[in-house]
């Protein structure tokens, strides 16, 4: 049985210091961590609250691994789509890299002493702590947030446990054997794409460029030609203080586009800045900026109600 993903306990983990859990993608470990909440009440008699492991290795390295190449360097609109893999002038979800800490961690097991099918959730799929998205939102388990999809959209949780909403499938204009997008959404945290800035403002002005280029730019679109900038300015978002900065680009073929780039801190870790991509074509087909401002208000605190945005 493959493991879904999910936060499972920091495999290895001794000494005194607070529990630590890190994300499983359903493939491999991420370089994702965080505290371990307390423990949720046990599935039948005596289990515990999270996953167990057999035959931990004695020791770990100390660092976390550096991200495998492409793992949530994702673009927003004009994602080229080949054979279920987002490719081209976006960024492919590809495996790659992978430090020594993944082959000295083991897989998580769900059947592990003490995690029999009565230890699992209820319908038996999984660990009784894996997140899932409620109805209308997108879960972003990394970041601890949940995006709103709009009518019309497809919204989902990626295979890395980030949210994802998309919309308006069509012919790319560089390339007609590809699948270009009207509207994409994107969630990830900012140091996945290797932001240097520590605060919002900083880091979404530092963001803007290399979304529109991923968006926007190479083989797909030609190069970015000009760009306008129609918004820079703070903007509250799941309870936090955040900030956001939007363009207009005008591209050498196809369509021209808006794009934006949201940054805030994570309800679940304030010490972690989460990234929201947007991309939108301007075309009578695409959606409009109303609906971008839609999406930024309804992005809430995972399992909180109602958005806190502009």
């Amino acid at each position: 049985m493959t493991t879904p993903p999910g936060w499972y306990p920091e495999p290895g983990q001794t000494g005194n210091g607070p529990a630590l859990e890190r994300w499983w993608d359903g493939t491999e470990w991420t370089e994702y961590t965080r505290t371990a909440p307390p423990p949720a009440p046990a599935f039948g008699a005596g289990a515990p609250g999270h996953p167990q492991y057999p035959g931990h290795p004695g020791a770990f390295p100390a660092a976390p691994r550096k991200p495998r190449g492409g793992l949530i360097a994702i673009a927003v609109i004009a994602a080229v789509v080949v054979a279920g893999a987002v490719v081209g002038g976006v960024v492919a979800l590809g495996k790659g890299g992978g430090g020594s800490a993944d082959s000295a961690r083991p897989a998580p097991s769900l059947t592990a002493p003490g995690q029999g099918p009565e230890d699992r959730g209820p319908d038996g799929g999984g660990p009784p702590d894996v997140p899932k998205s409620e109805p209308g939102f997108a879960l972003d388990a990394v970041d601890g947030v949940s995006l709103p999809v709009p009518d019309g959209w497809t919204g989902d949780t990626s295979r890395y446990g980030l949210a994802e909403l998309t919309v308006g499938e069509y012919a790319c204009p560089g390339d007609p054997s590809s699948t270009c997008l009207r509207g994409g959404v994107f969630s990830m945290p900012a140091a996945s794409v290797k932001l240097k800035s520590t605060t919002a403002e900083a880091a979404a002005k530092e963001d803007i460029s290399g979304n529109a280029e991923g968006a926007y730019g190479g083989k797909i679109y030609g190069d970015i030609t000009s760009h306008t900038q129609l918004l820079s300015q703070k903007v509250a978002v799941a309870g936090e203080q955040g900030y956001l900065v939007r363009w207009k680009v005008v591209t050498e073929r196809g369509d021209d586009g808006y794009v934006q780039s949201l940054v805030f801190p994570s309800p679940s870790d304030p010490d972690r800045l989460v990234l929201v991509r947007y991309g939108f074509d301007i075309n009578p087909k695409a959606p409009g900026l109303a609906v971008m401002d839609e999406i930024t208000k309804g992005i809430k605190a995972s399992g909180s109600g109602g958005g806190t945005g502009v």
